[in-house]
């Protein structure tokens, strides 16, 4: 398999066909507090469509069994991407892939689960981590980098780091939560070019 490419706080079916028809591989939909947050059955109409292969990712952070357990059964989403420490107390089904995220200057990543975020303190920030650093843990997991990735430096991220995938959600969008089919599809044809050349 390729670069992995992911376009994050999608709100809209139309988002969702915009990076679809573009080549991303996963789509998030934030339940966590953010200007992109979306409610289970926003997101499972914004999915209808969906064709298998791409993957419905949940976006969470520090949820309670309860709250993962009515976006799981609102949405049924593929993959619930959430703080690392948070899985210790949710009940995710076998059939759901977990992505923990791995915070810069935070986690411990001794340890490295098999596909995994990596991003700065704060989600949806726009701020890039070391990609220096970034690229001694990449050689570990499959990472997915993420925080403040763009059409215009995505082609040197992923030169320098080496990432199993790239998650972008505010750079791709003209005002906070709104997205933008032109950058999306900038971003990803920025990411494929940059593919071909690690």
């Amino acid at each position: 398999m390729g670069l992995l490419v992911k376009i994050c706080g999608l709100r809209t079916a139309a988002d969702v066909r915009t990076a679809i028809a573009a080549g991303a591989d996963a789509v998030g939909f934030v339940f966590a507090e953010s200007p992109r947050r979306i409610t289970s059955a926003e997101a499972r109409e914004a999915c209808r469509d969906v064709p298998a292969g791409v993957r419905r990712v949940a976006v969470m952070r520090h949820p309670d069994n309860t709250q993962w357990q009515a976006v799981f059964e609102g949405f049924r989403p593929d993959v619930l991407q959430t703080d690392a420490g948070d899985f210790d107390s949710l009940d995710v089904s076998g059939d759901v892939e977990r992505w923990p995220v791995l915070r810069e200057g935070i986690d411990a990543v001794d340890a490295l689960p098999g596909v995994f975020l990596y991003e700065g303190a704060k989600s949806g920030a726009g701020v890039t981590v070391d990609w220096t650093r970034a690229a001694g843990i990449a050689r570990r997991g499959r990472m997915i980098l993420a925080g403040g990735l763009s059409a215009a430096n995505v082609g040197a991220a992923v030169e320098t780091v080496q990432p199993f995938g790239v998650d972008v959600s505010s750079a791709v969008e003209s005002g906070p939560g709104v997205k933008d089919p032109a950058l999306i599809r900038q971003f990803i044809e920025a990411a494929r070019a940059a593919e071909q050349t690690v």
